[in-house]
């Protein structure tokens, strides 16, 4: 029995002009797909023969290049859906002439970016989105657009408290709130949904052991990246990420930048939130996040203090104004503003000071205050954690992005005097 496709094709084929010449699929990888789908291959069969002729390779690629758990369960009616509206949006964007076929192949028409469930997120996220981006004329202007308005827009922001780490958009925009595996999801999605080149990034563990990301890449005459729901006045390719980016490994899987494909790679993407899925293929993008000269990115002699405030005994993350005083120097100091709750868990404030010296930390947040002392300080990176309440300084939480983060901090070096 044929499965029902679900969607008003000759709606929207006069729309449709594509991204250029569409040529059969070849390569044993969709036969090789269509076995693999076992009973449902008929479905899929039927699926194939009745798609409109500008968008069949399309949907071969998606069909040749889906997991096996796709193949087993995925919405034809759904899957038909996005395909017809991937192409409406390079009929529309006005970058879509530079958009190269590969490139919207794998970065604008799959319908899943990695795990999360299989949602028809395409016409809700496209109706919300599209209106923003109107006046963009270059897909990197439109991504940047959609990561300023987009998320105040749907109520949605980073809370520790969502359901899981790799929800889908609808799930998401639900219930306002996901970490960054989720907002990236979301923004990667809206981005697809416009015609704006766009994967999901990440590393499973910083090399400095303090936690893992996610964040997101979109392709405007090449790769740039940015924080999701974390936009950069001064642009794309900056975050609070950079420094713990440019320490990764390339060559050590688990300090690895790595970027989501659909189509195979022979490399799959670390899911640290379902560690035995390994059917999500990946890119090692890490490259292009390392210094390509040789040489520390913290000064010699330098260690980078990482300041965390917290309303004790809540244990909340809080926006305080933080000064570091040099012991022996009191006329050099330090000043910032440490994150609360709605900055990712890795997102601490960063404080460059020599090594071997002593330093006085000192909290303010309006009538409450905080103060411990440190040192000598030694090493690249040192996790400093002022409690607002009792005073002591206390050992950081996890940062690993996929955790509740609920547990409180434990004692940690001496206690401020």
């Amino acid at each position: 029995m044929k499965q029902r496709l679900g969607f008003p094709w000759l709606l929207v084929l006069a729309l449709l002009q594509g991204p250029g010449p569409l040529h059969a699929l070849t390569g044993p990888t969709l036969p090789g797909a269509l076995e693999m789908a076992g009973p449902r291959r008929a479905a899929f069969e039927a699926l194939l023969s009745q798609t409109p002729a500008p968008l069949r390779r399309s949907t071969e690629f998606l069909v040749a290049h889906m997991p096996a758990t796709d193949l087993a369960e995925v919405d034809l009616g759904m899957v038909a859906t996005n395909t017809a509206l991937a192409h409406e949006a390079m009929a529309t964007a006005p970058w879509a002439s530079r958009i190269p076929e590969e490139i919207f192949l794998n970065d604008i028409l799959p319908y899943a970016c990695v795990n999360e469930a299989r949602e028809n997120w395409r016409p809700r996220l496209r109706e919300v989105a599209l209106p923003l981006v109107k006046d963009c004329t270059t897909p990197g202007e439109a991504a940047r657009r959609l990561n300023e308005r987009l998320f105040p827009l749907l109520k949605v922001g980073y809370n520790t408290k969502r359901r899981r780490p790799d929800q889908a958009p609808l799930e998401t925009m639900a219930s306002g709130m996901a970490t960054c595996t989720g907002l990236s999801i979301l923004l990667a999605d809206a981005c697809r949904a416009v015609g704006v080149p766009a994967r999901v990034v990440g590393t499973p563990l910083w090399a400095n052991m303090r936690g893992n990301h996610t964040w997101v890449e979109v392709w405007d005459g090449d790769w740039h990246f940015l924080g999701a729901a974390e936009p950069d006045p001064a642009g794309l390719d900056r975050g609070w990420f950079v420094h713990d980016a440019s320490q990764a490994k390339e060559d050590e899987p688990r300090h690895a930048i790595y970027a989501s494909s659909f189509r195979q790679t022979g490399l799959s993407f670390p899911l640290v939130w379902a560690r035995s899925v390994q059917w999500v293929p990946a890119v090692n993008v890490t490259a292009r996040y390392t210094p390509r000269t040789p040489g520390p990115s913290v000064a010699a002699h330098h260690t980078r203090l990482l300041v965390k405030v917290l309303d004790q005994p809540a244990g909340r993350r809080v926006r305080a104004h933080v000064f570091v005083l040099d012991d022996l120097d009191t006329a050099r100091s330090w000043t910032g503003t440490s994150r609360d709750e709605s900055a990712d868990l890795n997102d601490i404030l960063p404080v460059e000071v020599p090594s071997g010296r002593s330093f006085r930390i000192l909290a303010t947040q309006g009538w409450a205050t905080a103060e411990t002392r440190i040192g000598p300080v030694s090493g690249k990176e040192t996790v400093v954690v002022l409690p607002m309440a009792d005073r002591r300084l206390l050992a950081a939480p996890s940062q690993a992005c996929y955790q509740p983060g609920t547990n409180k901090p434990a004692a940690r070096f001496l206690p401020a005097p």
